[in-house]
């Protein structure tokens, strides 16, 4: 026959941990979607942290806000429209570089559809399309000028 002393602390032991595991039971639930809103937390703080820092060099590069950018007129940029200005213009995509403030290489990148020109660049894009043949030669003139004097300075 079993020691009854031994049977009512096993039966004792039991109901313990039953009741132990029906009161803990709540509270792992609510610990484990604790765990999923602190994660769901944290990645929206990296996103927000990974927002200001963009933002942070954009402003230190120069450029500017997007809000900022959103009260400025959209510019549409066309590889054909590129090419046609220029054509009509009557310069080389050397001069019309110039012009705008890259290379002549970069110009052939953008009429042959191998790159799309940055913010800064798009607004000078839309500058020039209202400038005609004799105005767009004289404004040339006046870069090479301004060249000039600045060699002369270096030298």
């Amino acid at each position: 026959m079993p020691n009854i002393a031994v049977m009512l602390k096993q039966e004792i032991t039991r109901l313990a941990r039953r009741e132990t595991r029906s009161l803990t039971k709540s509270l792992s639930k609510a610990s484990a979607q604790f765990r999923k809103d602190i994660a769901e937390l944290k990645r929206q703080n990296s996103k927000a942290h990974a927002e200001i820092v963009r933002l942070q060099r954009q402003v230190l590069k120069g450029g500017t806000a997007p809000a900022a950018e959103a009260d400025t007129k959209k510019v549409r940029f066309t590889a054909a429209g590129v090419t046609s200005q220029r054509k009509r213009m009557g310069i080389s995509a050397a001069d019309y570089g110039k012009l705008i403030g890259v290379t002549a290489h970069t110009v052939y990148k953008w009429e042959h559809r191998a790159a799309k020109p940055r913010r800064a660049q798009l607004e000078a894009l839309a500058a020039l399309r209202g400038m005609g043949k004799t105005e767009a030669k004289a404004r040339l003139q006046e870069l090479g000028a301004k060249a000039a004097a600045g060699r002369k300075k270096k030298g």
